[in-house]
């Protein structure tokens, strides 16, 4: 298996029009290329979101917490299916229908390795059931956990080194489309 630092992203502009293609761990070095990726974060049928607790051998925010997972297309991969796959790897999660909320545009330094992450992020959402059963790979999740929308927006403002720095932005871009997508339903703002 290649591992994820030597696989392709897909560079793009900042309106998303794709331009190329590097090595993960080429477009995460300073100073950071934008290319796409996606979050997706998942809703079970009470509501809650779930994160998790990205694992300590990450080379970019390792042990914050973050949404159910993440990563980067390969070039021209189409982007449910590479969420799809990602959830798969990641949290033993199959068969989730995914729905596209937004993009969220962002740039972070990780302090502890100086990597970057500055990403077209494709905001992804998902509905499973309160009883879902995951399987996290420890290679990727330290720890999973699931919240109330609202305890996670107090917590993000009042611990924010906790969370990785795309957590606050993708759980907004998700948010907003509350209305317009049934995955997103239990994040609409009371």
């Amino acid at each position: 298996m290649t591992s994820r630092e030597s696989q392709l992203v897909e560079l793009v502009d900042a309106g998303g029009t794709a331009l190329g293609s590097l090595m993960v761990a080429e477009a995460h070095t300073a100073p950071g290329r934008l290319h796409r990726a996606y979050s997706v974060m998942l809703l079970d049928e009470q509501g809650r979101v779930m994160l998790q607790q990205r694992a300590k051998v990450k080379t970019r925010f390792a042990l914050r917490w973050a949404n159910a997972t993440c990563g980067h297309p390969a070039p021209g991969q189409a982007l449910f299916d590479a969420a799809a796959e990602r959830l798969v790897e990641e949290i033993g999660l199959r068969g989730v229908e995914l729905a596209e909320a937004g993009v969220y545009l962002y740039r972070a330094e990780d302090p502890e390795t100086g990597r970057i992450e500055h990403e077209y992020d494709h905001v992804v959402v998902g509905r499973v059931p309160v009883d879902v059963q995951l399987d996290p790979d420890p290679a990727e999740v330290a720890d999973v956990r699931w919240v109330a929308p609202q305890e996670l927006r107090a917590d993000l403002a009042a611990h924010p080194d906790d969370y990785a720095p795309w957590l606050a932005g993708v759980l907004v871009v998700a948010s907003n489309a509350a209305e317009r997508l049934p995955q997103a339903a239990g994040l609409a703002q009371r």
